[in-house]
């Protein structure tokens, strides 16, 4: 952006079209400009000036916008004399414009938050905004909204305050606190029952609690408590300020998870929220779905809270199974959405009993899984005059897989054989309606898989009964039993006797456009479980394949489909396999072969990508057992595929997207045969360099890795392969140079150092004796700053494993020759590798990252921790000791604290804890 100072006119004018202009390139232009705008220095003066002049509200609304986001990015661009003229400024803003529009309120509430979470002179903020504005009933609403905003702003990933300023800022609220309450509760008797005052009561009170510095003795005994449970409890109230007062209530529960220190809170809490079950019968008379999804969530979060009491204390005091009562009597609600809140629960419980391993303790809680079961079934039930199969796209659908899991999940405590036994005899004994049928068959589908499959009758009758269901039933009652018999699978291989009746019975699926796909994966269940059974029907599969596209079938359902017959491919004789494999592939290589002999467009018919894809997955699944000095069975194949798949990628070498399906399916081609595609790898590698020096598409660079996992130990490849490295850097250096090169490139930083590492890992030698790895070092040291997990991943791996080589002597003979050359590398690079790590740990990186950095840490201490010692204290001194705001970031105490932690270190995961809790002091 220009360095001139912009008008208001001007910004006036950019806003005006960021919203009017009728055309969106206008739109996006000033959308733009206004974000270049907002991160200029001159955005402080301007945004004051535009709430000054109180025009337009979108005008306000942007200015008080800047004003956050400037304080919350940009706050370190003004010196300390500024903060105190800011902070007043703001406060008459608000004051000024507090009737003028909601969103403005808020977004000057978060300004001013924002600003005294940093501003470390502004002490006792909230006793100053009370004392100056509780009285005033006018300025009410926004002192609520700055007092709502605040405790949740103490926790905002957009401001790095640092744990030393959060500890005191937590503190400092903690003793305010009774100070908010009491004048909260002051504002209910004043207001009486008027309902935004209450709202913005309950939203503050819960803010305050989700904080968790309100003293619960103090909150046992406050009105404010017995006013929520009112409001919950009566009929009149209107939805907006019920679910206030239920999100308040959930946020009581929540503060309170360690029960033992806040039993009297605790105690009223539970005994109030008991006293809700008739309104929510109320609600359910009414018809008021809110208000009974509000209920529905406290009674969760209730459950949540003591779910650790209930468990260990069952029917005691806070243990009370009461609880429980209340979300089986929310899951017998008529809509599927009430019963699906408390999921999460009952998925806790289960993990929780399943880990206390107790029979006496599961005893107590099967009748209550029971009912829970019972219920999701009967939740699962399509409409009676639904027509069709079962989607699994829409809420339903997606609310059906949740129940799947969750059933799976807790399964054990009713027992799957009894389950199943009880869900097949409702069926057997009472002839149920077509939706209550499909329904228990769904539920069976989820537990087959938990059935012990051995020595079953119960699972054989299922089977036998369901292949001769007849074709009159529903279509979703067959396409459910299909899915049935391919989680049955298991049972199949047990019982040949089945697998004709079986597979008749899915290839009449497989011929309805319906029911085709579902019959697809049943068919790749059944090949997957009974590969030496179905080596016999090897014919019937081909022939599937041959028509596979005469079938109404998904890209997924044919690739499974191909999956399984590759998996009974390799099951055959070995001499066998290289026709049969031959036959398996002739569909896709003739689709390709057609492809190419046309002209290229933008038609979805001349994209290869179907039959790539294709190719892949009969290569990665057919790994047949080859003994040593065998050739190969599927090595001819691919040698014959490879000029297709060669012309191919040369046709497309500039669409990203057909090139990652080709190099995907050589990826599978070469791992397929191993060494046996040698006779590839010098055009493959001539190819790969050829297009990536125009075209730099990432995945030649994962293809790359492969060839070197596979040949990287040859000594007649490691030079071949060295050169391929060297002359794919030179394009991947160049593009990662640019301007935010690093990141907008993120998967070619992964893929160069998956190869790099690959390398080290195979041949490390060849490397580190290279002109090269000192430019991948180079370029790993700049991007160890990179937030992109898969990347940075990567990067870490690369740099783990590189001085790694210098540690172990893994009984190879080149153990001192690699120890010589990585410490070479380390005397000139270390402390340039230490700064750049410290800084991304502390500024750059999210938590996750930290035990991969860790690793890279541990490993410079193994090489030599004395010099680290000293490359660490000089990193140490760089960083900054205070925030913008005058607030000690660190202190001299944990700075010489963390450095011994690290250096004394005698495991990687102590170094790991130290740099978790140090960088907690900068976020």
């Amino acid at each position: 952006m220009a360095v001139d100072r912009p008008s208001l006119t001007v910004v006036y004018q950019a806003v005006k079209a960021l919203y009017h202009d009728p055309d969106p390139a206008g739109k996006e232009r000033a959308s733009v400009w206004l974000g270049e705008f907002q991160r200029s220095m001159f955005a402080w003066e301007i945004a004051d000036q535009l709430l000054q002049l109180q025009q337009e509200v979108e005008l306000c609304y942007f200015a008080a916008q800047t004003m956050k986001m400037k304080i919350q990015t940009s706050f370190n661009e003004l010196p300390p004399e500024t903060h105190a003229s800011l902070r007043d400024s703001l406060l008459t803003h608000i004051q000024n414009l507090k009737d003028v529009s909601p969103v403005i309120v808020t977004q000057l509430a978060l300004a001013i938050a924002d600003l005294a979470l940093q501003m470390a002179s502004w002490k006792g903020c909230v006793q100053m905004l009370t004392e100056k504005y509780g009285n005033d009933p006018s300025s009410l609403s926004f002192l609520l909204e700055i007092l709502t905003v605040l405790p949740e702003e103490v926790h905002s990933r957009s401001l790095r305050i640092g744990a030393n300023r959060r500890t005191e800022i937590i503190e400092d609220l903690a003793y305010s606190s009774s100070t908010v309450v009491s004048m909260l509760t002051a504002c209910t008797e004043s207001c009486g029952n008027e309902e935004k005052t209450l709202m913005k009561v309950f939203r503050c009170l819960g803010s305050w609690f989700n904080l968790g510095v309100l003293d619960s003795n103090f909150m046992a005994n406050n009105r404010l408590l017995l006013i929520l449970f009112q409001v919950l409890q009566r009929d009149e109230t209107s939805t907006n300020l019920h679910e206030a007062a239920s999100d308040c209530v959930c946020s009581a529960l929540y503060a309170i998870e360690n029960v033992e220190t806040t039993i009297p809170l605790a105690l009223h809490l539970f005994q109030g929220v008991l006293t809700l079950e008739s309104a929510y019968h109320m609600a359910v008379a009414r018809e008021d779905l809110d208000k009974v999804l509000n209920y529905c969530r406290i009674f969760t979060e209730l459950s949540e809270t003591f779910l650790e009491v209930i468990v260990q204390t069952p029917g005691q005091g806070l243990g009370d199974l009461r609880t429980l009562e209340l979300l089986l009597i929310c899951a017998g609600h008529a809509q599927y959405e009430v019963a699906e809140i408390s999921f999460n629960f009952w998925y806790r419980l289960g993990e929780y009993l399943y880990k206390m391993s107790d029979p006496s303790r599961h005893a107590v809680f099967r009748p209550y899984i029971q009912r829970l079961l019972h219920a999701l079934a009967r939740h699962c039930q399509l409409e009676p005059d639904h027509e069709g199969i079962p989607e699994d796209s829409d809420d339903f659908g997606e609310f059906r897989i949740r129940v799947s899991d969750l059933v799976k999940d807790v399964i054990f405590l009713v027992g799957s054989m009894e389950c199943f036994t009880q869900l097949y005899s409702t069926l057997k004994d009472s002839g149920p309606s077509w939706e209550i049928t499909e329904a228990v068959l769904f539920i069976m589908a989820s537990i087959a898989k938990s059935v012990d499959p051995d020595n079953n009758p119960t699972l054989a009758e299922v089977l036998e009964a369901v292949v001769q269901l007849p074709d009159t039933v529903h279509i979703a009652v067959r396409f459910t039993s299909i899915e049935l018999v391919g989680e049955l699978n298991e049972v199949v291989d047990r019982n040949p006797r089945f697998l004709d009746p079986v597979l008749n019975y899915l290839m009449k699926g497989l011929r309805e456009k319906t029911l085709a796909s579902a019959a697809a994966k049943a068919i790749q269940n059944i090949c997957s479980s009974c590969r030496d059974h179905m080596t016999h029907h090897f014919e019937g599969l081909l022939e599937i394949v041959r028509s596979l596209d005469t079938f109404s079938l998904s890209h997924e359902a044919a690739i499974g489909l191909l999956k399984g017959t590759a998996l009974v491919l390799c099951r055959l004789p070995l001499d066998k396999i290289t026709e049969c494999l031959s036959e398996l592939c002739a569909v896709q290589v003739m689709a390709l072969k057609k492809l190419l002999a046309q002209e290229l467009s933008n038609d979805l018919a001349t994209d290869p990508t179907i039959w790539l894809d294709r190719l892949a997955v009969i290569f990665r699944h057919t790994n047949p057992i080859v003994e040593n000095g065998q050739t190969h069975p599927c090595q001819k194949v691919i040698h014959e595929i490879w000029p297709v798949l060669s012309e191919t990628l040369n046709k497309h070498q500039a669409d990203n997207r057909i090139v990652e399906r080709c190099c995907r399916c050589l990826r599978f081609a070469v791992r397929c045969v191993g060494k046996g595609s040698a006779a590839l790898l010098q055009p493959l590698v001539t190819q790969m360099v050829n297009v990536y020096r125009v075209h730099p598409h990432s995945c030649f660079l994962y293809l790359g890795s492969i060839l070197v996992d596979e040949y990287g130990m040859e000594d007649g490849c490691r030079q071949g392969l060295l050169d391929m490295v060297q002359a794919l850097c030179m394009p991947t250096f160049q593009l990662l140079e640019q301007p935010n090169g690093l990141r907008d490139h993120p998967d070619t930083v992964d893929d160069l150092f998956r190869l790099a590492t690959r390398f080290i890992q195979r041949s490390p030698t060849t490397l580190l004796q290279s002109q090269i790895i000192i430019h991948i070092l180079n370029c790993a040291i700049a991007a160890v700053i990179l937030d992109h997990r898969d990347a940075n991943c990567s990067i870490m791996k690369f740099l783990r494993d590189l001085i790694h080589t210098g540690v172990a002597k893994d009984h190879e003979d080149d153990f001192e020759l690699r120890e010589g050359l990585i410490k070479q590398v380390m005397t000139q690079h270390g402390q340039q590798l230490v700064n750049q790590l410290l800084q991304a740990v502390c500024f750059c990186l999210p938590p996750y990252t930290l035990p991969d950095l860790a690793e890279v840490i541990w490993e410079i201490m193994q090489i030599d921790r004395v010099t680290f010692c000293r490359w660490l204290e000089i990193s140490l001194k760089s960083l900054p000791k205070e925030t913008a705001g005058g607030a000690v970031t660190v202190t001299h105490k944990q700075l010489t604290d963390f450095h011994k932690q690290v250096t004394s270190a005698d495991e990687c995961k102590k170094v790991c804890w130290a740099l978790r809790d140090f960088t907690r002091l900068f976020r």
